[in-house]
This record gives structure tokens, sequence and C-alpha cells, in this order.
């Protein structure tokens, strides 16, 4: 039983290296024209657009077009939730990023940068594509 519980107790002590680390705050977008803010959202972290930085053309609130759902291509950009079901998968966090330019939805991986920034990873299948957001807080 001794045994045991050093084993649990040297797993316990060695687990939090592997733990993403947090990724929750407020983020500018790789383009700069938009603040994420990142946060709990339940038991998992979500993300939502805080604030529009780019105006367009028309100088109306950009709105999401591009979604697949007729129905849902007027809603507002802003205060958008663009990350859902994000988990800590160890040495990052994993889950699903929308993107309201092509109105799709990717899966998605998070990892804070020993430099403090924030890489921002959409994929199809094996295949990446990796954004740098820098922290606002």
């Amino acid at each position: 039983m001794r045994k045991l519980i050093v084993a649990v107790a040297a797993l316990a002590s060695v687990t939090p290296a592997f733990a993403a680390a947090p990724v929750s705050g407020k983020w500018l977008t790789a383009e700069k024209d938009s603040i994420l803010e990142i946060g709990p959202c339940g038991a998992m972290i979500c993300g939502r657009i805080a604030k529009i930085l780019a105006a367009t053309k028309d100088g109306k609130p950009p709105v999401d077009a591009n979604n697949p759902n007729p129905s849902l291509r007027t809603r507002p950009i802003q205060g958008l939730t663009i990350m859902t079901g994000f988990t800590d998968a160890g040495k990052n966090w994993k889950g699903s990023i929308y993107d309201p330019r092509a109105g799709k939805s990717y899966k998605s991986y998070l990892t804070k940068l020993a430099n403090g920034n924030l890489k921002v990873e959409g994929c199809i299948g094996p295949f990446c594509k990796a954004f740098v957001y820098t922290p606002l807080n």
C-alpha cells in the first residue's frame, strides 16, 4: 500500500509539467483587425470576438455573411463565439475554431509560446495553418 501511495504522489507531482500553459485573456489577432477574448466556458475554454478594430467599407458592423446557414448570415461578428470546446491536450489546447471569413469550422490547437504570444492553428486533416496572436493583458 505504501508503494502505491508513493507512486500516486510521484505521478501527481509530474502531471503539471505536461499541462498546457493557460491561454485565457485578450489577444490581438494576427490580422490586427479584432480582439479575441479567451476564457472558461463551463468545463472547457472558448473564445469570442470581443471587439472589431477594422471598419468595413460601408461603415456598418461586419456580419457573418459567409456562414453556410443562411439564417445566421446577418448575425454580428462582434461578440461571436468562434472558439469552442477547447480542452487541455498536454502541451496545447485542442478544440474547434470557426473562421467567419470562410464560413467554415476547423479542428484547432492553441499553444502558448515562450515569448507570451499564442499560436492558433486551424487544421483540415493533417494539414494545419498557423497564426500568431499577441497578448493584450
